[in-house]
């Protein structure tokens, strides 16, 4: 998960590991980058903020993170609009609006989790 809002992420990360998730938090996309070259772990999912402050946004990452790991889900979060997701953002990735809601970002990766299933 990378958000830059150190509230935010401690909200999001207690809330997921509450449903049975292990998170991996990084406050910004060259961090979040690093972790996923990391060859001894294993991505599933990325949860990432698409304003990210200084350095690259939730775009770029996300689309580098698709390099590295063809088959990583993507979940964008977001307090603006979403009208870029279509042009910037990567296939089959799913976008929330902030504050987020819970339940639904687990019912987003649990989806992205089952599509990668398949």
């Amino acid at each position: 998960m990378v958000e830059d809002d150190p509230l935010v992420c401690f909200a999001m990360e207690i809330a997921l590991e509450h449903h049975g998730f292990e998170v991996i938090a990084a406050n910004c996309a060259s961090k979040a980058m690093n972790l996923l070259c990391d060859s001894t772990t294993t991505y599933d999912v990325l949860i990432t903020d698409i304003e990210l402050g200084s350095g690259h946004d939730g775009w770029f990452l996300a689309r580098q993170a698709r390099e590295l790991i063809p088959d990583i889900g993507v979940v964008y979060v977001t307090g603006n609009g979403m009208p870029d997701q279509p042009r910037h953002g990567v296939s089959q990735s799913m976008a929330l609006r902030k504050p987020v809601d819970e339940a639904e970002l687990v019912n987003c990766i649990s989806g992205l989790l089952k599509r990668a299933e398949k």
